[in-house]
């Protein structure tokens, strides 16, 4: 089996333009990131699947002509998943739209705290050596 060059320039494409959309602050740009990396995840399974083939019920075809129902059924999966995630999100949308009046993903307060005092704490530690250094010496 062998995947076709055009298959895996379009997986290539929907991955990255997925994945940059995903990284955004805006939550319609998060939400179309998702949908493009579900969208993605699905034709990955449908190609890794194989070729059409027969139905794969017993004493019906040779083994070598039946298709793999198990691609299939885990994109049914993938698809359940990247629906119920998109209506979370736009769910989320619609209420940051209505409570903030944009969709834009803000810092959180107390990360920039954390990172605040994290940096105070290395540079405290680097002032520490150089002081041991100082009394060594003397």
């Amino acid at each position: 089996m062998t995947v076709n060059l055009t298959m895996a320039i379009v997986l290539a494409v929907l991955y990255s333009v997925g994945f940059y959309l995903l990284m955004q602050r805006s939550l319609m740009r998060i939400l179309l990131g998702t949908v493009l990396l579900g969208h993605g995840a699905n034709l990955l399974l449908q190609v890794a699947g194989g070729p059409p083939g027969r139905a794969p019920f017993l004493a019906t075809a040779e083994p070598e002509q039946m298709t793999d129902p198990l691609p299939q059924a885990m994109a049914l999966t993938a698809i359940v998943i990247t629906f119920a995630l998109t209506t979370f999100l736009l769910a989320l949308g619609y209420r940051s739209w209505s409570l903030l009046g944009h969709d834009e993903v803000r810092d959180d307060v107390e990360d920039r705290r954390i990172q605040r005092v994290q940096r105070q704490l290395a540079e405290s530690e680097e002032d520490v050596p150089e002081e041991l250094e100082k009394e060594a010496t003397q």
